[in-house]
């Protein structure tokens, strides 16, 4: 038989990898060293390096340093000139005999520098977050201690009993209060690191006037209403016993109309914190127009420093000592420091990661951000992003319900589905936007605590939820799972979503879905491909994604199948090394002669890994 049309394993190919990069975390001045997978079937001659320091093209000579029997491998070194450094490859052959390899592919014409390769050479993010897994809490719906009881419900809350259902909308929304707290969170832990987690997200745990706590009225305090500091501190200190990293939630774009700060701002004109706000005589600008949420002013030099400069200050004091938080996830990033003409995003970014690792050596930062981020994600500021753009998105065209509209953050038309082919066109086109170090920094997301729950996005077919996790867990980036996803809670949008963990309530667990997630946490964890390995697509078409893992160590073959569809043959000596592999997840995959084969019935997921040739 012959190898499927369309497949992409005759195409050259490079990505930031420790495949094909010599140093993933390079100095000023520092050499590296670039290689360039290039298949014989390509037909090129030769291979020149593009780069771009202080803004000049400048050509360099590839030379071929190794042959397989599929593959030609070109090397070539590359100088940090600049903190970072924009790349390509000009290829000399082919159909058009004049091909260009940036970050989106081969293109047989000119292109610009937006999609090059990109390396920096910024201080890396901390060692442990390159293998971190992440669980997000919102912690009024995980989990109640009895201590919650003898606590008094604020003015601004309405009590709500552990089974009443949520208020979606309405004036109750915002006010509904269940009362989960962080010492219902420590009795939960075995149970979060049974699934295999090394990171806890906690939406946050400042005082506010709502159950989300994104209007913050302090940050000098922990709300008392889950428990306070002590509580806190013995969350942090039982999730470290387990080897768990805990992160925080930080609105710097925005407190809440009841902070300490706004209130002083208020009551005298001649405050300091009057600065920092945007007053124009008593009105305010405010995040979104909501009121409840005025915004930030970063030209006030005493904001900046109660920010981020004092030891005591917001950022530090959290992350400071054994049991501080081990980084923070910044709320509504792509908005702080941004107001009219005022752009202070890049500074606040900077000085946030600054103030964050001084107080903490290995903290980890990442930054909301929910559409593009080629202008924001540099490698300077925040390790990574909540890659919504370039991994959310594309995941829910392909997987959403035939039959269902998910409310997508305000989008004002419906998510449209789409093929496998327009869904790796997608992700390959943000990934280009970012540095391969910020993008592998970034969580991948299936759904949040302000989007649909997966297990709605797919519908009644609840092996689609399989293939979401399976994206999800052999995907380059962090993936981020909200807590519930793992026993198939629902919730149509956001607030929906916000249900309470029904610990009580076996009935409601989907004991399947719960034992896919764990086990393909358990194949990422143990494999150097999944974790660390590059992203070279193998084929796309409707129904079916294929792709590669590549790692000096290992290699990795996934297969996704939303539906089934019809077998998928591969050139065997495309995939050198491959028949000595083993199933890392599923049921393995098929040989026939001198081609390997990829079924499905229906919703599928194979991970097939295997030492790489040399």
């Amino acid at each position: 038989m012959t190898a499927t049309p369309g497949h992409l394993l005759d195409i050259p190919h490079h990505d930031g990898s420790a495949r094909y990069v010599s140093q993933a975390h390079p100095r000023l001045g520092d050499r590296v060293d670039l290689l360039v997978r290039v298949p014989h079937a390509a037909d090129v001659s030769s291979v020149h390096l593009r780069a771009t320091p202080d803004a000049e093209p400048k050509f360099t000579a590839a030379k071929r340093v190794a042959s397989t029997e599929a593959d030609s491998w070109w090397g070539v070194p590359l100088e940090m000139h600049n903190p970072v450094m924009n790349y390509r490859f000009l290829l000399q052959g082919g159909p058009a005999g004049y091909q260009w390899l940036n970050g989106t592919g081969v293109h047989e014409r000119d292109v610009p520098d937006a999609a090059d390769f990109r390396i920096t050479a910024y201080d890396r993010p901390p060692a442990w977050s390159d293998e971190a897994i992440v669980y997000q809490i919102f912690p009024d719906r995980f989990a109640r201690s009895a201590g919650a009881d003898a606590r008094e419900t604020p003015e601004w809350a309405v009590a709500a009993s552990w089974d009443t259902p949520v208020a979606c909308r309405g004036p109750l929304t915002g006010r509904q209060l269940y009362g989960g707290d962080l010492d219902g969170i420590t009795e939960h832990l075995d149970h979060i690191a049974d699934l295999g987690i090394t990171t806890i997200y906690l939406t946050p745990v400042f005082p506010g006037r709502s159950n989300h706590r994104y209007d913050a009225t302090t940050f000098e305090a922990i709300d008392p209403v889950l428990g306070g500091e002590d509580a806190l501190r013995r969350l942090v200190r039982a999730a470290h016993a387990r080897g768990i990293r805990v992160l925080g939630d930080l609105t710097t774009n925005h407190t809440g109309v009841g902070h300490e700060w706004f209130a002083a701002a208020r009551a005298d004109v001649d405050a300091p914190e009057r600065g920092f706000y945007f007053f124009d005589g008593e009105s305010y600008a405010a995040w979104l127009n909501v009121p409840s949420l005025p915004k930030l002013d970063y030209d006030s030099a005493e904001l900046n420093r109660r920010l981020f400069e004092d030891p005591e200050g917001v950022v530090q004091r959290w992350l400071s000592g054994p049991d501080g938080f081990d980084g923070w996830r910044i709320d509504v990033a792509n908005m702080t420091g941004r107001h009219g003409i005022q752009d202070r995003y890049h500074t606040v970014a900077r000085r946030l990661r600054e103030a964050a690792t001084h107080a903490r050596p290995d903290a980890f930062v990442v930054a909301e951000h929910c559409h593009d981020t080629s202008r924001d994600a540099l490698g300077d500021g925040w390790h990574g992003v909540m890659n919504y753009a370039g991994f959310t998105r594309p995941l829910w065209t392909w997987l959403r319900h035939p039959g269902h509209a998910p409310d997508f953050l305000g989008l004002p038309v419906i998510v449209p589905r789409l093929g496998g082919r327009a869904v790796m066109e997608t992700i390959r086109d943000f990934s280009a936007q970012m540095p391969w170090e910020t993008l592998t920094h970034s969580f991948g997301i299936v759904g949040s605590h302000d989007t649909t729950r997966v297990r709605s996005l797919v519908g009644d077919d609840s092996g689609q939820v399989d293939v979401a996790a399976g994206m999800l867990m052999t995907m380059p980036g962090i993936p981020m799972i909200t807590y519930g996803d793992e026993i198939g809670m629902e919730g149509a949008f956001g607030e929906d979503g916000r249900r309470p963990m029904p610990w009580g309530d076996q009935t409601a667990w989907d004991e399947r879905i719960h034992e896919v997630y764990r086990a393909l946490i358990a194949a990422r964890r143990s494999s150097v491909a999944l974790r660390s390995g590059g992203l070279r697509w193998v084929y796309a078409a409707d129904d079916v994604l294929v792709y590669l893992r590549e790692h000096r160590d290992e290699v990795a073959l996934v297969h996704l199948a939303r539906l089934g569809h019809d077998p998928v043959r591969l050139p065997a000596g495309g995939l050198a090394g491959i028949e000595g592999g083993r199933a890392a997840y599923g049921t393995g995959l098929s040989f026939e002669g001198e081609d390997v084969v990829l079924r499905a019935t229906g919703p599928r997921v194979e991970v097939w890994t295997w030492a790489p040739d040399r």
